[in-house]
């Protein structure tokens, strides 16, 4: 499980994504490099790194469930996420 303070900075750079969302845009239409040099670093996307709702791992993301693969086994064999079954043949 990650610590709390990694978890709270990808919150924070999220929550700045979209808060500039717009403004980079309209700096990208109109092709203004300096503009868009002078927002902040972590209101890129490209700086969002995706992470487990539940325990914050990094590697291992399954974009679908929003959870990572460890997550996911877990609360499949549980019979948590409703749909999946454990395979067999």
């Amino acid at each position: 499980m990650s610590k709390e303070s990694i978890k709270a900075r990808e919150l924070k750079r999220i929550r700045l994504v979209e808060k500039y969302a717009e403004k980079r845009a309209a700096l990208k239409a109109a092709g203004d490099v300096v503009g868009l040099q002078k927002l902040p670093k972590n209101s890129a996307p490209c700086r969002v790194r995706n992470r487990c709702k539940l325990t914050g791992r990094p590697r291992g993301y399954m974009r679908q469930f929003g959870i990572s693969r460890v997550m996911f086994r877990k609360l499949a064999l549980e019979g948590k996420i409703a749909g999946i079954t454990k395979s067999s043949w």
